[in-house]
């Protein structure tokens, strides 16, 4: 069982910040928390039926989870992809130590092997360009780089339209 302490922590995720709404100065911006709620709604509205739902839903929960230690780190950070993903993976293991099963789904998760983890890291984007376009409709500016990143990962056919239907809204 996961002890009490780390449960505390990890829902310590409703209080970070994500990162790029702080640095385009979006006040009270989205928490990490909050985003991967958004994600977990996507994959339920949005996947196929031939995709694994528990999977998808597992995914989603814990994509971000290494946040709560190392921070919502951006490009804009200057740090390695390497570095990055060492440091989360470090987080993982010690958050994750009591639930190995959970550690390898987030492992496989990064890994992006399957699926659903490509699935999920579309839909991660696609919650962002959701969150950008709330952004653009509410008065802030700078929203249309937010949409071009994730026209980066973007490859189900669906989603994408989705994103071009963002992109028409936000503008360049």
């Amino acid at each position: 069982m996961i002890p009490l302490e780390t449960l505390v922590e990890i829902l310590g995720l409703k209080a970070v910040d994500r990162a790029g709404w702080v640095r385009v100065g979006v006040p009270g911006p989205e928490s990490v928390a909050a985003h991967s709620w958004g994600v977990g709604w996507l994959a339920l509205a949005l996947a196929p039926p031939t995709l694994n739902r528990e999977r998808l839903l597992t995914y989603a929960v814990l994509h971000d989870l290494a946040e709560v230690r190392v921070g919502d780190i951006t490009p804009a950070d200057g740090i390695s992809k390497a570095e990055k993903h060492l440091g989360e993976l470090r987080a993982l293991s010690e958050l994750l130590a009591e639930r190995p099963d959970l550690l390898a789904l987030a492992t496989a998760y990064e890994a992006q092997g399957d699926e659903e983890a490509r699935f999920v890291r579309q839909l991660d984007r696609l919650d962002m360009a959701l969150q950008a376009l709330a952004y653009h409709r509410a008065g802030h500016a700078g929203m249309a780089e937010f949409v071009a990143s994730a026209e980066a990962v973007m490859t189900d056919p669906g989603l994408s339209t989705l994103l071009r239907k963002i992109r028409e809204a936000v503008g360049r």
